[in-house]
């Protein structure tokens, strides 16, 4: 799909659209004692691959897009989506997790394998 092709643009706007309604409804604000994790985002990599978070507390991820194209993190399981433009950096509070695992990918690059979050 061509960068800038009416496929690309109406998906881009739709992805964008659906992660700030889910995020809006879901948003919870960081408290400054919640642990953090970094999940980096670039160009359909993300690092890292297996994140290891404390069940049952909760935490900030901080989700950094280094690439030059659009990302978006998004679980199913979670039920958590956002989008991330190139260059910046945003978060998300989870909270309580269950112990178990958690698949997450970008939803901008599709072709890269799902990464795991991992709760215990």
């Amino acid at each position: 799909m061509a960068l800038g092709s009416p496929a690309l643009v109406s998906r881009l706007l739709a992805g964008f659209v659906a992660a700030t309604l889910v995020v809006a409804a879901t948003s919870v604000p960081a408290r400054a004692d919640d642990p953090v994790f970094r999940i980096e985002f670039s160009d359909g990599k993300m690092t890292p691959q297996r994140l290891d978070v404390p069940a049952n507390t909760r935490f900030k991820l901080e989700l950094v897009n280094s690439g030059t194209t659009p990302a978006e993190f998004e679980s199913v399981e979670l039920r958590k989506e956002k989008v991330i433009a190139p260059g910046v950096t945003t978060s998300m509070v989870i909270k309580n997790l269950d112990p178990g695992e958690y698949h997450f990918f970008d939803d901008f690059h599709l072709d890269t394998p799902p990464a795991l979050l991992v709760a215990k």
